[in-house]
């Protein structure tokens, strides 16, 4: 694979992370709302995902997945249900928000697994790396399988380093806004409409 092949992924792959999205939205409510230590913790978990994704691309599994209308069926209303239950228990999530104090009573390690989850259960994003990975890949190539190990790696790095990024900005805001009155049951709020929306468009999906 040559060097420009991979600069040119990178580039695409940064600007598709940047653009605003559902997961950009919630990872920003949820660092607000329980600090930048969870943010990163999520944005951990949701890279791993990619992780995942590229290893179904790599196994032809994906395109298994696509091609049964059972198999997709199922994995939305699983990844639908599992986000609506989020939601459900974003906007019963009570307090005010204190500086110093993490609101989120879910371990570290919850947190990323909340993400990797969020992640492989979305078929969206699996139909999305069905279609973007092979762009950038040497159909004819002996190393196809590790061409696309190497920009699913590339992928998940930037979309690692930029999510946690945006949870430390987030953190930082959270220091100024952090005496609002009701602020924690705003943002909690904020994350189960984003949650519902991420599950209507996974239900959408065709």
């Amino acid at each position: 694979m040559e060097l420009n092949t991979v600069i040119y992924f990178l580039t695409a792959s940064v600007l598709l992370t940047l653009a605003p999205g559902p997961d950009n939205m919630y990872l920003l409510a949820k660092s607000l709302a329980s600090g930048a230590k969870s943010g990163v913790a999520l944005s951990g978990g949701l890279a791993s995902g990619i992780v995942f994704h590229t290893g179904l691309v790599m196994l032809g599994a994906a395109a298994l997945i696509k091609a049964s209308p059972f198999a997709f069926m199922a994995l939305k209303f699983v990844g639908a249900g599992y986000l609506l239950y989020l939601a459900w228990q974003a906007f019963h999530e009570q307090g005010d928000l204190e500086l110093g104090q993490n609101s989120d009573t879910l371990a570290y390690g919850a947190l990323y697994r909340r993400g990797v989850l969020m992640n492989i259960l979305n078929p969206k994003v699996l139909l999305f790396f069905l279609a973007f990975l092979p762009q950038f890949v040497d159909t004819g190539s002996e190393q196809l399988a590790l061409q696309i190990a190497l920009l699913g790696a590339v992928f998940a790095l930037q979309a690692f380093v930029i999510f946690a990024f945006i949870a430390i900005c987030a953190g930082r805001v959270r220091a100024f806004i952090s005496k609002t009155r009701n602020l924690n049951r705003i943002l909690g709020v904020v994350q189960g409409v984003v949650l519902v929306a991420i599950a209507g468009a996974i239900l959408a999906a065709g």
